[in-house]
C-alpha cells in the first residue's frame, strides 16, 4: 500500500534537530522519494549524514542536505525546487537565550517563518506544517512571544493563498522528552558525573510527549488540518519533581535532587489552548483543532449579528490535563529508545 509520501519530496527546515531525525527514522524506509534537510550547521549535517549512512545504508541516498538559513530568503528559495511538502521546524528554542537575545528569536521564528511560507507559496509547495510550542499561548517570555507572532504570520499567510495550491497549518505542543537541549539528557549526564540533578521548581508543571508523538501530531495536521488551523494533542503532564524522581528511580534510586530556582522567563505551568481559543476549539478525540479566524477587515457585519454560542471548555493547560505520577512517567520514559540505550550504557559502565 502506497504511503501519503509516495514518490514525494519532503523538506524539513531545522532538520538536523531531534524532530528531523525522528522523521527520517520514521519515513526513510517508505516509498518517499527524497527528504531534504535544510539547516545552517554543516557539522550537524555531516554528523547526521554519517549516522544514517551507517544505520540505514540502503536508503540513506534519499537524504539531501542543504546548507541555508531561514533568515535568508534567497537560500530558502533556492532549496524549494521540486518540494511537495514542508515541515517547518527551524526555530530558536531555548527560553533563556531568547530572553537575552530577543531580536535573534524574531529573526528566526517570525521573519524566518515568513520567508519559508513566501518561498513555499511561490514554488507551489502543496502543504506546509509549522511547528509551534505551548509557550506561544499566553506568552511571557521572548521565545513564546516570537512563536506567538510566528503563529499570527501562519494564519495571515493562509488567508492570502488558495489552499488547493498551498495548505498552511500549525501544530502546537509541549516538552518533547529527551529532545536535544531538553532537561532529561542533562539530568542523566549529572547522574553519570555523580553530581546532584538540578531542578528549577518542584511544583512547576509541564506537558510531556515523546518524539514519536510529536511526529504523529505533525502527520495528523498534515492529513487533517485545514488552512490556518492550529492542531494540539491532548498531552498529559507532570510536575518537574515527579519527572526528576522518575529519572532518578530508573538510573540511580535515591540520587540527590537539588532545587536551583526558576530561570529567566519560565512559567509555573504551560498552556496549549487559551480560554479564547477554547471558545471555538473542535474536539477531534486525541486532538483539538483550532480553526483560524477567516473574517476580513469589514467588521460592520459583526456588530449587527454575531455568534452567541461558545464551547464550555476553559483553557487547556499543564495543571488541568491528565497528571501522571512517578510510576506512569517511568513507564513512559522506559518506552523511549534513548532512555533504554542510556540505561544499558550506564549499567554496563558501572
Amino acid at each position: 500500500m502506497a504511503s501519503i509520501f509516495c514518490d514525494k519530496t519532503l523538506m524539513i527546515t531545522g532538520g538536523t534537530g531531534s524532530f528531523g531525525n525522528a522523521v527520517l527514522r520514521r519515513f526513510l524506509n517508505t516509498d518517499i522519494r527524497e527528504i531534504r534537510i535544510f539547516s545552517r550547521d554543516e557539522k550537524k549535517q555531516d554528523d547526521m549524514r554519517h549516522a544514517f549512512q551507517s544505520s540505514m545504508p540502503e536508503v540513506a541516498h534519499k537524504i539531501k542536505f542543504i546548507i541555508g538559513d531561514v533568515r535568508d530568503p534567497g537560500s530558502i528559495k533556492n532549496a524549494m525546487h521540486g518540494v511537495d511538502y514542508i515541515f517547518h521546524a527551524a526555530a530558536l528554542k531555548q527560553v533563556p537565550s531568547c530572553e537575552f537575545f530577543p531580536m535573534e528569536a524574531v529573526k528566526t521564528d517570525v521573519m524566518g517563518t515568513d520567508n519559508v511560507l513566501t518561498a513555499a507559496i511561490d514554488a507551489g509547495v502543496k502543504s506546509v506544517v509549522c511547528l509551534s510550542t505551548d509557550k506561544a499561548a499566553y506568552p511571557v517570555n521572548a521565545m513564546g512571544i516570537s512563536k506567538a507572532m510566528m503563529e499570527k504570520v501562519i494564519v495571515a499567510k493562509s488567508r492570502t493563498v488558495d489552499p488547493k495550491r498551498t495548505k498552511i497549518c500549525c501544530t502546537r505542543y509541549g516538552n518533547v522528552m529527551c529532545s536535544r537541549g531538553s532537561v532529561i539528557p542533562l539530568w542523566i549526564d549529572q547522574i553519570k558525573a555523580g553530581d546532584p540533578i538540578t531542578i528549577t521548581e518542584p511544583t512547576m508543571t509541564r506537558f510531556i510527549m515523546s518524539l514519536d508523538e510529536a511526529v504523529d501530531l505533525v502527520l495528523f495536521a498534515f492529513e487533517n488540518g485545514i488552512r490556518g488551523d492550529i492542531l494540539v494533542q491532548k498531552a498529559p503532564a507532570c510536575t518537574i519533581e515527579v519527572l526528576a524522581k522518575a529519572v532518578t528511580e530508573i538510573f540511580a534510586p535515591g540520587h540527590e535532587i537539588k532545587v536551583i530556582g526558576i530561570r529567566h522567563g519560565e512559567k509555573m505551568y504551560e498552556t496549549l489552548l487559551t480560554n479564547e481559543e477554547c471558545a471555538h476549539a473542535i474536539d477531534l478525540g486525541d486532538f483539538y483543532r483550532v480553526p483560524s479566524d477567516m473574517r476580513d477587515l469589514n467588521y460592520d457585519q459583526y456588530y449587527k449579528e454575531g455568534d452567541t454560542t461558545r464551547n464550555t471548555l476553559t483553557d487547556f493547560n499543564s495543571t488541568n490535563t491528565q497528571m501522571l505520577d512517578v510510576a506512569q512517567v517511568k513507564e513512559k520514559l522506559l518506552s523511549l529508545e534513548y532512555i533504554r540505550d542510556e540505561l544499558a550504557a550506564w549499567e554496563n559502565g558501572r
